[in-house]
């Protein structure tokens, strides 16, 4: 009997990456059964250089660390059997690197791995240096999706202007996703996916090109932005044998990690995928054959974003998920410091948690956006309806994870999901899968049914996306 075709899933996330190892099997209902999974902290946050407190940055070094301690996890044997690779990770980012230098190959133990070289910082979504007097002193898109910071080309932007030298050390760009695609099958260019491209302007969907005459006249270095293909094509195969993973394995172009999540997901068109993680994207699939505007709106809260097969979702983005609860966490820590006592992150974040679960209601009222949106990129965060009888950690905690969800409302009315024929709510994302009060407010919240997912959807996805076209090759 011929051996069932075996992918591996990456997701290069903000705080993780993750792996996973699917097997078709097609007498299930979902079509596969995972055979490994892991995950891994990537403590890629480093300080930028140039663009100071603002900046938002990681070392690309430390996450490519993080990628092969999660590959170093999973069983030798089954990676032996991989035949596809599918690749996701964080949008909007940005790095640079010098073609064909940018990284080595080497023996590390028993498996090759690759590290990086002549490679800059990861330049995240978080990324705050263009600010709202920036943006809108640049050259209008023509798109229907808007530039914020954080997006890859407003950061080229703010480089032209604020650190011209820096540019002048690289030749190609990519996401953090693209350069992993592009080191493993040793492309001398990324290639992008459209899905990756529109997240980062001055890209239209409908012609599936960058915006070069624009760009051009507003002395932007075009020579830096990707050649664009299909997600779900193929970006090559791989240039070396990687961690027992056969050379030759076949590499898909990178995916969008939003995408890659709502794929692993969404069983039905009539599904909605709620993903809180770092961050929040709450998406809906749109009707074959639906189009955006091409004028971009700012202020506009939902963005609708290139899935598969030239169709879109429609997603409400949140800039403040569980950054938020991290944060919280550590004002505690620090609160705790300053008054002389140390205590665990983790301790605080369990027993914070459990406080919120006995605490079943609360009068106090938290706008959580202490990270702004990018449709209100001034807004912060408050608090409001304080009183003597609701300061209680529970209820403090109980009525943040309440916030999270109805800034997420306010951005996408629930209303608005039926409109668009919405019968259920799939629940994932490591924020949500491990916070009992964020599930138990999300339930609150939805008139749908909600089901929650696991963690490492977006690897799933990613590892999917290969698994169906390598199964449809393979029918007669």
């Amino acid at each position: 009997m011929a051996s069932r075709p075996v992918t591996l899933g990456i997701d290069l996330g903000t705080t993780s990456v993750k792996a996973a190892l699917l097997e078709a099997a097609p007498s299930l209902p979902s079509g596969f059964v995972v055979l490994a999974s892991c995950a891994r902290a990537a403590k890629a946050e480093t300080e930028s250089a140039v663009a100071g407190p603002q900046g938002r940055e990681q070392d690309v070094t430390r996450i490519i660390q993080a990628l092969n301690e999660c590959l170093d996890a999973l069983p030798r044997q089954q990676l032996r059997r991989v035949g596809g690779i599918g690749v996701s990770g964080q949008m909007h980012g940005i790095l640079f690197w010098k073609a064909g230098q940018g990284c080595e190959w080497m023996e590390g133990g028993p498996a090759f791995v690759f590290e990086p070289r002549a490679v800059s910082h990861l330049v995240t979504w978080q990324d705050g240096r263009c600010n709202s007097s920036f943006l809108a002193s640049l050259p209008k898109p023509e798109s229907h999706l808007s530039v914020a910071t954080g997006f890859g080309c407003a950061t080229i932007f703010w480089l032209l202007k604020n650190s011209p030298e820096f540019l002048k050390s690289y030749d190609v760009a990519g996401t953090i996703q693209d350069y992993v695609v592009a080191m493993l099958c040793g492309l001398p260019r990324p290639l992008m996916s459209d899905q990756n491209a529109a997240s980062w302007g001055y890209f239209n969907t409908q012609s599936q090109s960058w915006n070069l005459d624009i760009l051009e006249m507003a002395g932007f270095p075009t020579h830096l932005l990707p050649d664009i293909a299909e997600p779900g094509s193929m970006a090559g195969r791989t240039s070396h044998t990687w961690f027992e993973i056969p050379r030759g394995t076949q590499v898909g172009i990178a995916l969008g990690d939003l995408q890659a999540s709502v794929y692993s997901c969404m069983s039905q068109r009539t599904d909605a995928v709620l993903n809180i993680s770092t961050s929040v994207q709450l998406a809906a699939s749109m009707p074959v054959g639906f189009q955006p505007l091409q004028t971009p709106d700012p202020a506009a809260p939902v963005a609708f974003f290139p899935y598969f097969n030239r169709t879109y979702l429609g997603v409400a983005a949140s800039l403040n998920g569980g950054n938020v609860l991290a944060t919280f966490v550590h004002m505690l820590v620090q609160w705790m410091a300053d008054l002389g006592l140390e205590v665990e992150e983790s301790t605080v974040y369990s027993r914070m948690i459990q406080a919120a679960t006995q605490q079943k209601d609360t009068h106090l009222t938290i706008t959580p956006t202490v990270l702004g949106e990018r449709h209100l990129p001034d807004q912060l965060a408050s608090v409001t309806r304080i009183s003597s009888s609701d300061l209680s950690l529970g209820h403090v905690t109980r009525a943040l994870c309440r916030g999270i969800v109805q800034n997420l409302h306010s951005m996408l009315p629930f209303q608005q999901l039926k409109e668009w024929g919405v019968a259920r709510v799939v629940g994932s994302g490591s924020a949500l899968s491990r916070n009992e009060v964020l599930k138990q407010e999300v339930q609150r919240a939805f008139p749908f049914p909600v089901c929650f997912g696991q963690d490492v959807d977006a690897a799933f996805g990613a590892a999917l996306v290969m698994l169906q076209r390598d199964l449809s090759q393979k029918e007669p």
